[in-house]
């Protein structure tokens, strides 16, 4: 009789434990951080159970409803308009100040990080649209899935800030919105954003390329080179590597945020974490 009640108690603790999902987790033991390339690796810690969205202020209503139009094509569409109307500088300008996630490889949050430079140039560019001025930010459409698609396609590291943005992604970031460490920080390519590109980082740029044998910079470095508050914003074990990326759509109008070697993400509400095995005694 007591053996068939602990079968029985056996049997219902692994069905309360068995593991759902899994997705990709930061790094955790990266040691050298020039020409290695960290691997994507997997865990089941994170489960995709329900959206979290971003807190904007102001305006009543949940947090999610308050952040929809920021992930729901649709929405978005209806606030910052379709076609050629629609206002992409300031989508991003506000995905930004929402401390916005971006979903990237099917489950890396990645939080949208502007520089304060070219966050006030796509202000700029933002309110210039709406003045009806022709100068705003490109968004391709979905035939252009890859950077090299797109006209006027060559491998420098030419950046104009419209087109094609200078970007670095941040890995082991202190307190990153999306609570995974990540966040893809995009900066105004011009010598004198002091949170952009070093000189090192546009000299020895080959990001069409695999990132195995790439460089990949610490905060000690980027500081050395001339970004003098990395580890100040992102934390002492901050590390990254750097991408030009550009927009575009897809086939169901979503944007996506593309890195020149194809790896990209779409704008995702940032995901609840799945407690752990023993957090299931705390109910």
């Amino acid at each position: 009789m007591i053996v068939s009640h602990i079968f029985l108690l056996s049997a219902c603790l692994l069905s309360v434990f068995t593991v759902t999902s899994f997705s990709a987790i930061t790094l955790t033991n990266v040691k050298t951080f020039s020409n290695q390339n960290p691997s994507r690796s997997t865990s089941n810690r994170i489960k995709m159970v329900s959206d979290v969205g971003s807190e904007i202020s102001g305006g009543g209503g949940s947090s999610a409803e308050k952040s929809d139009y920021l992930y729901n094509p649709q929405k978005r569409d209806e606030y910052y308009g379709d076609g050629s109307a629609r206002n992409v500088a300031k989508y991003l300008v506000d995905l930004h100040d929402a401390k916005a996630t971006f979903d990237f490889c099917g489950g890396m949050m990645f939080q949208l990080v502007l520089t304060k430079q070219l966050r006030n140039h796509l202000a700029q560019l933002s309110e210039a649209q709406q003045q009806q001025k022709d100068k705003k930010v490109e968004l391709f459409d979905a035939s252009k899935g890859r950077m090299f698609q797109i006209p006027g396609y060559e491998k420098s590291s030419f950046a104009d800030n419209i087109r094609i943005f200078h970007g670095r992604e941040v890995r082991k970031f202190t307190d990153a919105a999306g609570g995974m460490g990540f966040a893809l920080q995009l900066s105004m390519a011009n010598d004198s954003d002091p949170e952009g590109w070093t000189s090192g980082e546009i000299s020895d740029y080959d990001g069409w390329g695999h990132d195995v044998g790439r460089t990949w910079r610490n905060g000690e470095r980027l500081e050395k080179e001339g970004f003098q508050t990395y580890r100040n914003q992102f934390g002492k074990d901050a590390f990254g590597l750097h991408h030009r990326c550009y927009l575009h759509l897809d086939g169901n109008n979503r944007i996506w945020l593309s890195a020149e070697d194809g790896c990209e993400g779409t704008p995702g509400p940032q995901k609840a974490k799945q407690w752990g095995w023993l957090d299931a005694f705390k109910m």
